[in-house]
């Protein structure tokens, strides 16, 4: 019993402890974008920029974990979670206008200089933030979000003859990607440990994938990934020449983006910190706490100056 009431404390403490998120949202050009923010914003600045079909909500147990020692904000990109969903003719889905609003996104929020979380869309939308405004990025962070051609699944040959003639396969490329079938596999990839994931995190997205307005939105960012893939070696090249504090946490079972994609970081940047770990493509779903500590470890780093290369300052706002 006294172990019992041990253990309970000690939870009771943890979650006494646990940031307090701010739901928010913020006009940039007419589109409204909800965000997520924990902590003082006169703290280290990260700026976390989520995977798809997901949103913000992705980040909500590492921002409570580690808003208590930084300032996290996490945005919805337009056609995500809760920010609006402009019509697709008249606002273009592609990830370098994603990437254009994000980029505003942070003036409007007031975050000049930030480290960048990203997960798999994260990285296209991301590493367009950091070619355009390499002042602004500090240090990087890459949660399963690829930039190597070693890294791609064989899920994504699957994708060129869509990319080679879009009415003929467009049809049949979203029913999957709006399936149920599809979104749970996401998170559970190739994990024989399935009874540790929850099924709302797919079922939630399922949802978010049917809204209406939705195929159109997801078949042209599906399309536009392609361009992605030929931007990999200006990317490379960027993370070679910048050599930025860089912190790699790959989920091993990710079937979209595999392990040699997490180690190929070492190749333009050898003082990478990569980890794999027994996780999914959401490696948070079953591993917060390893994120959330190696996260923070890194953080803590970066913010000291310790793990800052030549070209980088400490984080800040």
């Amino acid at each position: 019993m006294k172990t019992l009431i041990a253990s309970a404390a000690i939870a009771l403490a943890g979650a006494a402890q646990a940031a307090p998120l701010a739901y928010r949202t913020v006009a940039v050009d007419g589109v409204n974008i909800a965000y997520r923010e924990a902590g003082d914003a006169s703290k280290p600045t990260v700026l976390l920029l989520h995977g798809v079909p997901s949103s913000s909500r992705m980040y909500d147990g590492l921002l409570r974990k580690l808003g208590d020692r930084y300032h996290l904000v996490a945005p919805d990109y337009p056609g995500f979670g809760n920010s609006d969903a402009p019509d697709p003719a008249k606002f273009a889905y592609t990830f370098d206008n994603l990437a254009a609003v994000m980029n505003k996104f942070t003036d409007a929020v007031g975050a000049q200089r930030y480290v960048l979380l990203m997960q798999d869309y994260g990285a296209p939308v991301g590493m367009r933030m950091a070619l355009a405004r390499p002042q602004a990025v500090q240090a990087l962070v890459f949660q399963n979000a690829n930039v190597y051609e070693e890294g791609l699944g064989a899920m994504w040959g699957k994708r060129k003859p869509f990319w080679e003639d879009r009415a003929a396969h467009e049809k049949d490329v979203i029913a999957v990607h709006q399936s149920v079938a599809a979104t749970r596999a996401r998170h559970i990839g190739s994990d024989p440990a399935i009874e540790a994931y929850d099924p709302d995190l797919w079922m939630d997205e399922y949802a978010y994938l049917n809204r209406p307005g939705q195929a159109r939105i997801q078949a042209d960012l599906i399309y536009d990934y392609q361009h992605n893939l030929a931007a990999y070696p200006e990317w490379q090249a960027w993370l070679k020449q910048r050599q930025l504090p860089t912190l790699v946490v790959w989920g091993k079972h990710d079937l979209a983006f595999t392990v040699p994609g997490a180690h190929a970081f070492k190749r333009d940047n050898p003082s990478a910190e990569v980890h794999v770990l027994d996780g999914g493509h959401f490696v948070m779903d079953t591993r917060l706490d390893e994120v959330a500590a190696i996260t923070g470890a890194f953080l803590g780093r970066v913010s000291s100056g310790a793990g800052a290369s030549a070209g980088a300052a400490p984080a800040g706002r």
